[in-house]
């Protein structure tokens, strides 16, 4: 009889449970009373200790891997072995959130001459193509970090030219400045805030602007 309860738990993701006690002359209540009998003490354990690792899992915003939650169980009072906790978070699915690297993209330390800070923090505008803003940030790709170069008029917080690159160089930013000329081709005085990188300093940004 056990070899038959055994079959029918083999094969119940191929077929129903009700079709195989059928086949083989079994009572479903039957089948399911030797499954809760066989539920061992290990998997008993592993069910107690997966809803602990789910806690610890949920508390660190989905960051911890097996190595910090064994950890956090041994802190516990919990002992486990570290293979034990990763085999249960693979079982669960419970898969760490990369940390993201921070990337810097400004590089202040340079001899370009800096302009004023014109804009002091009056973050808004009257009328378009009045005050533009640029700034650069960077996105995680599968190939690697990509950069985006962005040009925003505030008027309307609207993106009006941007570039994106795998390098972080100078014709980054340039090439964001040309797609907001020739999109919007503002009249003279507009005035234009980046921070101090070398990128916006260098002499041909400086010389597209003027």
């Amino acid at each position: 009889m056990t070899q038959k309860y055994q079959f029918v738990a083999a094969h119940a993701s191929e077929y129903t449970v009700t079709m195989l006690c059928r086949v083989l002359g079994l009572a479903r209540s039957g089948y399911y009373a030797w499954r809760q009998r066989s539920l061992s003490a290990r998997q008993e354990r592993d069910q107690q200790l997966t809803a602990q690792i789910q806690i610890i899992f949920t508390d660190s915003r989905r960051t911890y891997g097996s190595p910090r939650i064994h950890a956090e169980l041994q802190a516990q009072g919990v002992r486990t072995a570290r293979k034990r906790v990763a085999r249960l978070m693979r079982h669960a699915q419970l898969y760490p959130r990369p940390r993201r690297r921070s990337v810097r993209t400004t590089d202040s330390r340079h001899t370009d001459p800096v302009a004023p800070n014109l804009l002091a923090r009056t973050f808004q505008a009257e009328a378009p193509n009045r005050v533009w803003v640029a700034d650069i940030t960077y996105l995680a790709t599968r190939e690697g970090w990509l950069y985006l170069a962005v040009v925003l008029d505030l008027f309307a917080r609207r993106v009006v030219g941007w570039s994106m690159q795998p390098t972080l160089e100078r014709d980054l930013v340039l090439a964001a400045l040309n797609h907001a000329l020739q999109r919007r081709q503002p009249p003279a005085g507009l005035l234009h805030h980046s921070d101090r990188g070398s990128q916006y300093a260098c002499a041909e940004y400086q010389a597209l602007l003027r």
